[in-house]
């Protein structure tokens, strides 16, 4: 596998195309122009489904992943279907999709009895191990709730990612042990993220991913920007200073790691 940059969670399905005068491809060619070889566009919800998937299926370096995001509720503007397990697995049963989620918790922007965003993250994890595809995690001010879900629900089966990671390294270090790798974004890089900088040091170089999460996050120099997957090669360069590695290293190490983890990726390309 050539060892091109691999952004590991973005949503290509909610950039403002306006930026590349409404054509997706001029987002794709920016990211090329960055050496990123290769991106997961991730589906947070039903009704967007579709336009994910289809972002895989027109593009061969691109795959996508199936869930509902842990905040994702019923509202005036949205039809709002609840996962049920068969239906995960039955939109899982393609070539295209790699990955079970976003999903998680988030105890930030949900309040009150939160039983059903735990209900629901269950729901993910048995999908995932029916499936054998990994998760992609989700977590927010809810740490200890999905590490015990995870546990409680044998993710470990599975594996997957941490997206968008922001916790410390004892809870990194949980994760890994539950057969769960680490994935860094533009957070990395902004000046106040002590935590997330050390996190990133001392990571061990077969269990790093980096990501954009775009359109949100954009590093640094672009913060408070639009976020692109162009955009990862700033994450990667950045840890490669935090670890005074070279660039090329980071590089390899966590295209590796993608296509050792998501396996359906590396069988759709093989």
């Amino acid at each position: 596998m050539t060892a091109l940059l691999v952004d590991s969670h973005c949503h290509l399905n909610m950039l403002d195309l306006a930026f590349w005068d409404g054509e997706m491809q001029g987002a794709l060619d920016s990211a090329q122009e960055q050496g990123i070889g290769h991106m997961l566009c991730v589906c947070v919800d039903m009704e967007n489904f579709p336009d994910v998937l289809a972002v895989a299926e027109q593009h061969e370096n691109i795959f996508a992943s199936v869930g509902v995001h842990p905040n994702v509720t019923d509202d005036k503007e949205h039809s709002f279907e609840e996962p049920s397990v068969e239906k995960l697995i039955e939109l899982a049963n393609n070539d295209n999709i790699i990955a079970i989620g976003e999903t998680g918790l988030d105890y930030f922007r949900s309040e009150g009895d939160l039983d059903w965003q735990r209900d629901r993250f269950r729901r993910h994890i048995e999908a995932a191990k029916q499936t054998k595809k990994p998760l992609i995690i989700h977590s927010r001010e809810s740490t200890q709730d999905i590490l015990q879900i995870m546990k409680e629900e044998g993710a470990d089966e599975v594996g997957g990612v941490m997206h968008c990671f922001v916790d410390d390294w004892e809870v990194a270090k949980q994760a890994m042990d539950l057969n769960f790798y680490i994935s860094l974004s533009g957070i990395v890089t902004f000046k106040n993220a002590q935590t997330v900088k050390d996190v990133a040091k001392k990571m061990p170089e077969d269990r790093l991913l980096v990501e954009t999460d775009s359109p949100y996050l954009a590093p640094v120099p672009y913060r408070g920007k639009m976020n692109q997957p162009a955009y990862v090669r700033y994450v990667a360069e950045h840890i490669a200073e935090l670890r005074n590695v070279p660039y090329e290293q980071i590089t390899q190490c966590t295209t590796k790691n993608f296509f050792t983890l998501f396996k359906a990726a590396e069988r759709r390309l093989s």
